[in-house]
């Protein structure tokens, strides 16, 4: 098991990658798909303030997930301070993060510990769920994720590990751009952005341009460590 777990699998074929890429772009486009989608960057984000907010010190008190896709995390300690501050900031921070991180270890072939890092941290996740239906997502993610690493072969195991990195990768971006379409018509005063300005002073704008920095440079580092090496095109 641990050598399955830490040893390297061989990379898919250059068609499968781009087949997969095709379809998470096609996930964050098509917004009947999206809204299904979205699921799994929520929870994501989510779990991005849950754990930045253990690491600064402060006491988690529960994750809500809701069928809207908008989640909620609540967590106890000083309400200012850098803690807080890197809190609200991880949100949309981490989709694009986590896909970047899931990019690098397809670039060195660790497919099975992608698989296997994916379970842990949804399992963490579960712990602090405090809803219904966040507990019912997790399960069903968690639950895909674990068949997919236990029952299916290489190649299926290869693909879903290459769709999840693309699809977190180009989901990074649509969040910034709904919040900051929700914020312009005052939809959402108390938005990550909008606590970051209260916190810090810095207008919210300049977080929502943080964050699609930060979208955008994921999507382009790990772009280039997903893309596949072509065969030569013969020449006649």
């Amino acid at each position: 098991m641990w050598e399955r777990l830490t040893g390297a699998q061989p990379d898919p074929p250059w068609w499968l990658v781009i087949l997969v890429g095709l379809a998470a772009l096609a996930a964050v486009l098509h917004t009947p798909t999206w809204r299904v989608a979205r699921n799994v960057v929520t929870i994501a984000h989510e779990g991005g303030h849950a754990l930045v907010a253990l690491l600064t010190g402060r006491r988690l008190t529960g994750i809500k997930l809701h069928s809207d896709t908008s989640g909620v995390t609540v967590s106890r300690g000083k309400p200012h301070g850098p803690g807080m501050v890197f809190t609200a900031l991880a949100g949309y921070a981490t989709p694009p993060l986590l896909g970047l991180l899931f990019a690098v270890l397809l670039a060195f072939g660790r497919i099975t510990l992608l698989l296997w890092l994916s379970l842990l941290l949804l399992g963490g996740m579960l712990v602090m769920i405090r809803n219904a239906y966040g507990i019912l997502s997790l399960v069903v993610t968690g639950g895909t994720v674990f068949a997919v690493s236990w029952f299916a072969g290489p190649t299926l195991q290869a693909a879903f590990a290459y769709l999840a990195a693309s699809f977190l990768l180009l989901a990074g971006t649509r969040p910034v751009v709904e919040l900051q379409r929700m914020r312009s018509r005052r939809m959402a005063p108390t938005s990550d952005a909008d606590q970051l300005a209260h916190l810090t002073g810095v207008p919210g704008l300049t977080w929502v341009l943080l964050f699609f920095a930060v979208a955008l440079g994921s999507l382009a580092l790990g772009g280039y460590l997903l893309t596949p090496d072509t065969p030569p095109v013969p020449r006649f």
